[in-house]
């Protein structure tokens, strides 16, 4: 039988803060494939993070097919908007969310990875981090401010992590990245530069991967997921409109799951995709592949 097999290989998922969105269903699917998993948390989600952790309310979905629970080997403070700690704003830096933290630069965690496991301690990375703080915002209303903002964290962040964390990989390596279709079809409301983010983010992905693959050897690729109503992305504020008129209008009309997609990642990031690299997987129930809707939302 052919299996995901990612015994011995550890996985960083960056932009886990709950247990409700495709990060954390990518950290499961990697763990039940036989992976070690850290997670990098955004800082002022952590201590919400670690106490749902701790009062198990997060247990029923850490519960693994076998019985046992899902168990994450570190959990990093992780700001993807600042490369080192002198790039953090002072006032950022003393707030109440963030003072206590440590160094929660990309840089700082690398530090922690190399302090913690050694040299070479990652085989796999997953980006699953985006913010628009403008996102409800048409694009001609959206401030320089927010476009940049929602360029730095959804798609810049993915090579800064790149860069600082190709050298630490085992050779072998594995990058994935979460998009969307509006890199390439305009979504209305779903704006403040998300969308000109997720097409940069596709674009870097293809660059990336020529140039990790010849500097690195490992690969780069992203998942295009279907919209799916998780506590992050209701910040967009009509994304159970766009769950429900995708699942109408797909190939196949069901909605998708957080599971789906992990299954997907489970197996990009696998020896078994190992010669798939530079692409873009769409897990959308195949609504990218439909040219007219069949059944509009009243």
């Amino acid at each position: 039988m052919l299996n995901i097999d990612l015994t011995g290989k550890r996985a960083l998922v960056a932009g886990v803060a709950d247990d409700g969105g495709f990060g954390f269903a990518i950290a499961k699917r990697l763990a039940e494939a036989g992976a070690t998993v850290c997670v990098g948390t955004w800082p002022p989600a952590l201590n919400i993070f670690l106490n749902l952790l701790e009062r198990g309310k997060m247990d029923e979905a850490r519960r693994m097919p076998d019985g046992s629970m899902l168990e994450f080997e570190r959990i990093y403070p992780l700001d993807a908007a600042y490369d080192t700690l002198a790039d953090v704003p002072e006032d950022v830096r003393d707030s109440k969310r963030y003072k206590d933290t440590g160094d929660f630069s990309i840089e700082g965690m690398a530090a922690r990875l190399v302090s913690d496991f050694g040299e070479k301690p990652l085989d796999i990375v997953v980006h699953s981090l985006a913010n628009g703080p403008e996102v409800k915002k048409a694009l001609l209303d959206t401030s320089r401010a927010g476009y940049l903002t929602a360029v730095s964290v959804s798609a810049y962040s993915m090579i800064a992590l790149a860069s600082k964390l190709s050298p630490l990989m085992r050779d072998g390596g594995s990058f994935l990245s979460l998009t969307y279709m509006a890199s390439e079809r305009a979504i209305p409301g779903y704006g403040g530069g998300m969308s000109s983010a997720k097409a940069a983010l596709e674009s870097d992905t293809r660059v990336l991967a020529y140039e990790i693959g010849r500097r690195y050897g490992h690969r780069v690729n992203a998942i295009s997921a279907g919209p799916y109503a998780s506590r992050a992305a209701s910040a967009i504020g009509i994304i159970e409109r766009m769950v429900e008129y995708c699942e109408r209008n797909s190939a196949l009309p069901q909605k998708l799951t957080a599971d789906e997609v992990g299954t997907a990642a489970a197996f990009l990031c696998s020896p078994l995709a190992s010669g798939i690299t530079g692409s873009t997987v769409y897990v959308d129930k195949g609504y990218h592949s439909m040219g007219m809707a069949v059944t509009a939302l009243e």
